[in-house]
């Protein structure tokens, strides 16, 4: 059993945690200085990951290779799947026409304003995505809509990448709370109760701060009755679901309730009309036939039904099985914990991905979609994400190998060093491990236990931590790889996702500050936050 060397460089706790950090400085250089494509970013990433673990922690070869590829399977399964099924539901919706009289719905039932489009669209609706399927796919879905009614192409993905921070936590019907629970052996109702005590103050500003970003300060306070709206039913439904009714439903609920009142909202209130941003599009050539804008509803209405009664059926369920990795799992001894390190690969054939999986098809049978245009969506969704494959499975496969080689936990124990204001910087634990997982749910099972140990050792709140990690890991998730590459799948900015993290990195470092300075306040100032456990 290999145990892990926390301090292996110099015996020094700082000097090992430099030579830590130095994967995820390369993957940060790349993107956002170098301007490199993800894929080669994530890739420079994994080969100095490998370098740094084998010759600076020791880490056998075999175990490094075992852990990597354990890391690539959970990237393609069921990550990746959830991914692929989701964009091939949104190819279906194109190619019959149904994702254009989605377009066209909007266009005829909102102001002629891109500021409330972008708020309705990219915060509501992609909200309601997050909540279904999670891991990316909202982000690439919404983005496509916004550049069809005239945004900008890394404008759309941008504002959509910061908005999706809101919902993230809850994500794909609660996952990343319930893995969590699982790590931690907390509550998972309490740290869903604590998590949404956090974010929706974040929710409620949303839509204000993109906005003032996209239009200006004086062009955001034009329309902020919308924003209120929108903002403030979300933050106001993610609080009273997370506490009060069932984390797993946060987002779905929340978006929903969103979506119908912003809507409702501008049936009485109209902006002022202003010629800067009005949509200007073509709408003659968008729609097929007899397609009327509110089948354009039909594809989201048929996966919203379909992953919502197969998670109260449990069919995921189904077949479960776990995997016991090959010559990795207890293979490892955490020295941090004092306890061997397993490596279980939970294999669900019938998972969230074939959810959606049988929602596309049932959306194609329900809008007669022929099969020589089903075949041709399938051909779509390969070429539109086999980079983004690749991209998740070399960043998933260095955050499997700098968890089991120790870098993972010279990081968090450098981290924990900093005792009293671990508060502050415990938002950063999550963003780091969302920024190389991709995925909420993957960050809580990275850190999250960490979190609690450092916790416990600076007698802070373990619950508060915990799900401290959960929060700040959202905003990590707007520059990660990831999210970023499966974002880029169905627009003209493949290759460019250095630019997009350009963009979006200052955002993901002010609102991660922020979330510091709220769980400061919440661990020494506002107890009373912290829910029993």
């Amino acid at each position: 059993m290999f145990h892990q060397l926390l301090t292996p460089i110099g015996n020094s706790l700082f000097l090992s945690f430099i030579v830590a950090v130095l994967p995820i400085a390369v993957v940060l250089v790349l993107l956002g200085w170098a301007r490199r494509p993800a894929w080669q970013a994530s890739l420079a990433g994994l080969i100095v990951g490998l370098v740094v673990a084998i010759v600076g922690w020791q880490f056998p070869v075999n175990l490094a290779i075992s852990s990597v590829l354990n890391g690539v399977v959970f990237a393609l399964w069921p990550v990746m799947w959830i991914v692929v099924t989701a964009i091939l539901l949104y190819n279906i919706a194109v190619r019959s026409g149904r994702f254009a009289a989605f377009r066209m719905w909007l266009l005829d039932n909102l102001p002629n304003d891109r500021r409330i489009v972008l708020v309705v669209v990219g915060f509501s609706f992609g909200a309601l995505f997050e909540g279904i399927s999670g891991f990316g796919t909202p982000v690439a879905i919404t983005s496509s809509l916004l550049i069809m009614l005239g945004f900008p192409a890394l404008e759309a993905l941008t504002f959509t990448l910061i908005f999706n921070t809101a919902p993230v936590a809850f994500g794909a019907l609660g996952v990343p709370i319930t893995v969590l629970g699982a790590v931690t052996h907390l509550p998972a109702d309490a740290l869903g109760q604590m998590v949404g005590r956090q974010l929706p103050f974040f929710a409620v500003a949303l839509p204000f701060y993109v906005i003032a970003i996209y239009a200006g300060v004086g062009g955001m306070l034009r329309i902020w009755p919308v924003l209120l709206v929108s903002g403030g039913s979300f933050a106001l439904t993610q609080f009273v679901t997370a506490n009060y009714i069932n984390y797993s439903l946060t987002d779905v609920l929340s978006s929903l309730v969103s979506l119908i009142l912003t809507i409702l909202f501008l049936r009485v209130w109209k902006p002022a009309p202003d010629p800067r941003f009005e949509i200007k599009v073509d709408r003659a050539k968008e729609v097929r036939g007899d397609v009327s804008g509110t089948q354009g509803w039909y594809p989201w209405i048929i996966v919203a039904v379909v992953v919502i009664l197969w998670t109260i059926a449990k069919v995921f369920a189904l077949g479960d099985l776990k995997v016991h990795w090959p010559g990795l799992d207890k293979a490892v001894y955490i020295t941090l914990y004092k306890t061997p390190y397993g490596a279980i690969w939970d294999f669900q054939p019938l998972g969230t991905g074939t959810a959606i999986l049988l929602a596309a098809i049932l959306t194609a049978l329900v809008v007669r979609l022929k099969p020589a245009d089903f075949g041709a969506a399938i051909v779509d969704t390969w070429v539109q994400t086999r980079i983004a494959i690749l991209t998740v499975a070399t960043i998933v496969g260095l955050a499997f190998l700098m968890n089991y080689s120790g870098l993972t936990y010279t990081l968090g124990l450098g981290v924990a060093s900093v005792g009293a204001f671990f508060p502050l910087v415990s938002a950063f634990l999550g963003w780091v491990a969302v920024f190389l997982s991709g995925s909420d749910t993957s960050g809580n099972a990275l850190f999250g236990n960490l979190q609690v140990v450092a916790a416990n050792q600076l007698n802070l709140n373990p619950v508060l931590m915990a799900a401290t990690n959960s929060s700040g890991g959202v905003m990590g998730k707007m520059i990660s790889p990831q999210n970023i590459a499966t974002g880029v799948a169905t627009t003209d900015l493949k290759g460019q996702e250095g630019h997009v993290f350009a963009k979006t990195f200052k955002h993901s470092i002010l609102l991660t500050v922020l979330l510091g300075i709220l769980v400061w306040l919440q661990q020494n100032v506002f107890t009373w936050m912290i829910p029993p456990h």
